[in-house]
């Protein structure tokens, strides 16, 4: 992978990696696909709160693991999507849950691992591990190709660390 096209994070807060969220949140394009994975307790939600702010959503963001789908209106319309429950979500997806995905709005998908071979490209993966107690490591790459993967590996490159977060290897 190219380095434009991918950029690891130690975050040392849940402050940092909703800072993180909200510098992205300002950065990304209508119609943008952002893949969250990592294990429980990782920061998938805290990082789409920040998303949310950085999209101007004012509502409260939680987890939609049983509710499968949020959508909350902002600057741009996030469409917050939980992938915990394989079965249902992959069915809900494959019967045309994808076209909320590229309706004008910023898509966030927790645990997409679940369902990564039905998610359309391009898309921002970011792979969520802890690194100690507090601290997360936050990978984040470009899955797809052309135009719209380009444009995304260049909003990855071109960020600013928030404070509280550091570039990692």
């Amino acid at each position: 992978m190219a380095a434009e096209r991918g950029r690891t994070f130690l975050s040392r807060s849940p402050l940092a990696t909703r800072a993180l969220g909200a510098a992205l949140g300002r950065a990304v394009p209508p119609g943008t696909v952002i893949a969250l994975d990592g294990d429980l307790g990782t920061g998938k939600t805290c990082l789409v709160q920040g998303l949310a702010a950085g999209l101007g959503v004012s509502d409260p963001v939680t987890s939609p693991t049983y509710a499968l789908l949020q959508s909350y209106s902002g600057r741009l319309d996030l469409h917050h999507f939980d992938a915990y429950m394989e079965g249902r979500e992959r069915a809900l997806l494959l019967d045309g849950g994808l076209e909320w995905m590229h309706e004008g709005g910023v898509a966030a998908v927790e645990w997409a691992g679940r369902v990564r071979e039905v998610l359309p490209r391009p898309l921002l993966w970011i792979l969520l591990e802890h690194a100690g107690a507090t601290d997360r490591r936050l990978a984040l790459s470009i899955e797809g190709e052309g135009e719209d993967a380009a444009r995304l590996g260049e909003i990855v490159r071109d960020l600013e660390p928030p404070p509280g977060l550091e570039e990692a290897s």
